[in-house]
């Protein structure tokens, strides 16, 4: 059922009782290992079910053999299967020691695992169980006071309830089942109500922004990249064309996808000049992916220095100047480096496929029209304190770019978006996210989508946002309800450990 909570082939309403089995039966363990195991078991399927898509991502795009694929896969959900396992021991030990109270803090622990996955080693917060409701905009609505933890933590809550009316009989279980049922109307309700209100759709200044989807199949641009020139032209000459009807619709704000130049922008005089000289005859802003290279001098201790290489964004403003660049922080992992590479040697074809790329270190703003606006690279967005960190630092503005045809057409465009879409409804601003084979789109301040593209076609996408000032209650207080489960979680342990002593 956690698989099932998410697209494509999942439905929202799973999430609500997807963690009541894992509950019941960590309860009913005869031993710690026994949960520890149940939770394993749980996690392998509940990753297995939303990560399948890596697999055909590093055979098709990355090179790599099926065999050592799925070990490369399965290295990756058996890591990320710890955390259910994880929530369960921790479940089953604070159910010995407090009986009926550990269904009350359940929903800490389990939030608490997620808190893990985005900061324990180089993170992957993929699939937090709150994204599953940001198509339920009447609930989805409580990420923007407590964010998709908060939202992970309500529905946790409910699974909860609901084993503890299957372990329990007496008056606390239907206490328990009653308030559960109020907060989750009450939420509902006062949700709706944001939805209809819509103030932030009124606030700010507008501005006519564009998404262009170029649909460059990644052979094609694996191709330009390494040697031809003629391919190179035909995409850059496409984007050119498209961004030319863009600025005919009237768009002053264009944005083309992550990695979408088949060359070097700054140092590709020839292509980089002409875009230059579109955005000076428009009087335009461009946002275009591009790869940067660093030079790094020869020193004694270094003779032969490696260049660095960074995933970025290149903001060109109206007088043909780069005005920003903005490095991407958080990478892929097995798509542009490889975790413990001495020991996974064995994919090291995937990121020779791509480059191996260096985290930028700055979260660099855009200025767009004497507005301040922030872009995420790819799976970047899917990090909740960095956006808010955007945000924080004055980002009127959400953007995104991002290259998904190294997921075909399977789950993982689906998930991006909705995931994408969530900061929207944290931070009360418009989200623009620019897609090289889909999904390309705007989505607005309450999480409504306003348009959309479909996958593996060109599309340009224009529509009228707004820069927006104001802040939500998530983007002055942040993750606050998962660092509090954190802190109660870690007391109850030590509480469960005092009193076994």
């Amino acid at each position: 059922m956690l698989a099932l909570s998410f697209p494509k082939f999942g439905h929202p309403a799973f999430a609500w009782i997807a963690l009541t089995p894992l509950i019941v039966a960590s309860a009913r363990a005869h031993s710690l290992r026994g949960a520890f195991l149940t939770g394993l078991l749980a996690g392998v399927v509940y990753f297995a079910g939303t990560l399948y898509w890596l697999v055909e991502t590093m055979t098709t795009f990355g090179g790599l053999h099926t065999g050592l694929a799925v070990v490369a896969a399965a290295l990756l959900v058996a890591y990320l299967a710890l955390f259910p396992a994880v929530f369960s021991v921790i479940f089953a030990r604070c159910h010995r020691a407090y009986g009926f109270a550990a269904f009350l803090l359940a929903p800490c622990i389990w939030v608490t695992t997620e808190l893990g996955r985005q900061y324990i080693w180089d993170g992957f917060p993929w699939a937090l169980l709150g994204y599953s409701q940001v198509t339920v905009l009447p609930i989805a609505q409580s990420a923007s006071i407590v964010g998709v933890y908060g939202v992970s933590w309500i529905l946790a809550l409910v699974g909860a309830s609901a084993a503890a009316i299957v372990l329990e009989r007496g008056r606390a279980t239907w206490v328990l089942a009653a308030t559960v049922t109020v907060l989750v109307v009450g939420a509902s309700l006062w949700g709706d109500a944001r939805v209809r209100s819509s103030v932030l759709t009124t606030q700010g200044t507008p501005v006519r922004v564009a998404v262009v989807q170029g649909n460059i199949l990644q052979d094609d641009k694996n191709a330009a990249y390494t040697g031809n020139a003629e391919l190179a032209d035909l995409i850059a000459q496409r984007y050119i064309d498209m961004t030319r009807q863009a600025l005919a619709a009237g768009a002053t704000f264009i944005l083309w996808p992550e990695s979408s130049t088949p060359f070097y922008f700054e140092r590709d005089l020839v292509r980089g000049g002409v875009i230059r000289g579109l955005e000076q005859e428009a009087n335009a802003t461009l946002l275009i992916g591009s790869d940067q290279i660093e030079p790094v001098k020869a020193t004694p201790a270094v003779e032969k220095p490696q260049d660095l290489y960074y995933n970025a964004a290149f903001l060109v403003q109206p007088d043909g100047q780069i005005g920003a660049v903005y490095r991407k922080m958080h990478l892929v992992p097995f798509g542009e480096y490889v975790p413990l590479k001495s020991l996974l040697f064995f994919v090291g074809p995937i990121v020779e496929a791509v480059s191996a790329f260096t985290p930028g270190k700055a979260s660099v703003l855009l200025p767009v029209d004497g507005h301040i606006v922030s872009t995420a690279i790819c799976y970047e967005v899917i990090f909740p304190d960095l956006i808010r960190r955007f945000v924080q630092d004055g980002s009127e503005l959400l953007t995104t770019i991002t290259n998904d045809a190294w997921y075909g057409t399977s789950s993982a465009a689906f998930q991006h978006w909705e995931q994408a879409s969530m900061r929207a409804i944290e931070e009360g601003r418009y989200l623009a996210r620019a897609a090289n084979t889909g999904i390309s789109g705007f989505v607005d301040p309450y999480g409504r989508v306003m348009e959309k593209t479909g996958l593996f076609h060109q599309a340009i996408v224009v529509g009228d946002l707004r820069f927006i000032t104001s802040r939500t209650i998530y983007s002055r207080c942040g993750d606050l309800i998962a660092w509090l489960s954190l802190a109660l979680v870690a007391a109850a342990l030590l509480g469960a450990r005092r009193a076994v002593n």
